[in-house]
């Protein structure tokens, strides 16, 4: 039985039984490592997602990251990549007693549909709160029937 071949599946095991990380990269060759790592990224990354009348909206959790530590982008296939890294600042006096804020790098993919406008689309980041708005393109006009005239011979 090949149960463990899945990356995605050993990953979760890997995390339920609360292996270190570092005993599973031993494990993995370096493409399942980038997979379980994007995964486990994308799942840190909570959002909401709305559709207004006129554009998506997607609202992503965002606090102590850096406006330039966020890069939102569009990927070949109508796909709304947001993604960065929250990095741990520099303490220089005194020791962690405990860890428990993410650090790291994130990142969450969504498919936008047909009708998203990919030229127009904005990203605002305040109060740790990052909000990207996707507008949507109008909907076609229906075709008016077109009249021909008729001559005589």
């Amino acid at each position: 039985m090949e149960f463990f071949d899945d990356p995605f599946l050993t990953a979760t095991i890997y995390q339920l039984m609360d292996i270190p990380e570092q005993e599973t990269e031993k494990t993995h060759n370096p493409q399942t490592r980038a997979y379980v790592r994007d995964r486990k990224a994308m799942a840190a990354t909570p959002a909401d997602v709305k559709d207004l009348p006129g554009a998506y909206v997607f609202v992503i959790d965002m606090p102590g990251i850096k406006n330039g530590d966020i890069k939102v982008q569009v990927e070949e296939g109508n796909l709304l990549v947001v993604s960065g890294e929250r990095k741990r600042g520099e303490e220089k006096e005194g020791k962690y007693l405990r860890i428990e804020r993410r650090m790291g790098k994130f990142m969450r993919k969504f498919p936008l549909p047909e009708n998203a406008n990919l030229d127009a689309i904005s990203a605002v980041c305040q109060d740790g709160v990052l909000t990207v708005t996707v507008e949507k393109t109008p909907p076609p006009e229906p075709k008016k029937p077109k009249t021909i005239e008729v001559k005589v011979a």
